[in-house]
């Protein structure tokens, strides 16, 4: 068990609570993309025992930051929600110099991989235009249907959590039950916490067999489509100029900091264990 991963698991959790930023994403900023997919699917081996103490610190700062950070980021999104974005926005652009590395771009990709990447890169793009605020209100009733809802929503959340460059929030938001989750986390609601729960688990564990096999087989495609994903939700998370320039430039600059961190402590962690 790696409890440095804390961090890692914490840092994916907020990006599941501001839409358009995929905890994917964040996920393999931090380098644990890959060993996610493979220890989601090692839960159900005989060991499972070494996957799930790989998974506990992860999930546990996940929990953390959605539970402490829900009322704090919604607090942030509604009154800086142009530094906020620009603060994640950094932090994408800055990863994706060592995503290239990682991929070993300059010798493994041809030309249909650049394809991919372009293609990819658009469809993640082009959500753009499906990106609206949210109208939808909190329910104050929850019955039989909405629970079904929540359970959907919950499955198709998941899928796109593992999906770097597909954010779980956004399509909550396209479905409508952004703001009564939100609140439910807030106010520890368990009966919607566990439908939608239920459905993020079931979702997690079909997803990453399908993301899993595709790594493992196919890694030098997957790099592509998964940089052209990643790269494409830049344009998805851009918030606009309306003012704040200033202080959009300064997180900016911090989100890319903290991406060079990341991507030198990564890469350091990887040089030691050579």
């Amino acid at each position: 068990m790696d409890w440095k991963n804390l961090y890692k698991g914490f840092l994916m959790g907020t990006s599941d609570i501001i839409p358009g930023v995929s905890a994917g994403t964040i996920a393999v900023v931090v380098g644990v993309y890959d060993k996610v997919l493979e220890s989601i699917n090692g839960i159900f081996s005989r060991e499972w025992k070494r996957h799930l103490l790989f998974l506990l610190p992860i999930a546990i700062g996940m929990l953390a930051a959605i539970g402490f950070l829900s009322n704090i980021m919604e607090l942030l999104l509604e009154q800086f929600p142009q530094p906020t974005f620009f603060f994640f926005l950094g932090l994408i652009i800055g990863i994706l110099p060592f995503l290239f590395i990682e991929a070993g771009a300059k010798t493994n990709f041809t030309a249909r991989h650049y394809i991919l990447l372009i293609i990819f890169g658009i469809a993640i793009a082009s959500m753009r235009f499906f990106q609206e605020e949210s109208n939808a209100a909190i329910w104050d009733t929850i019955g039989p249907t909405e629970l079904v809802l929540l359970f959907l929503s919950g499955w198709m959340a998941s899928s796109a959590m593992i999906l770097p460059g597909v954010s779980g929030s956004f399509l909550l938001l396209l479905f409508g039950v952004y703001p009564t989750i939100i609140r439910a986390v807030s106010d520890f609601d368990l009966v919607i916490l566990a439908v939608v729960g239920l459905g993020v688990i079931l979702g997690l564990a079909i997803m990453s067999r399908l993301l899993h096999y595709l790594i493992s087989n196919f890694s030098t495609m997957m790099y592509a489509i998964i940089i052209g994903m990643v790269s494409g939700s830049t344009i998805v998370i851009f918030p606009g100029l309306d003012g704040e320039i200033l202080l959009s430039l300064i997180t900016l600059c911090l989100g890319l900091a903290a991406a060079y961190a990341l991507g030198k402590i990564e890469h350091s962690s990887k040089s030691k264990k050579l």
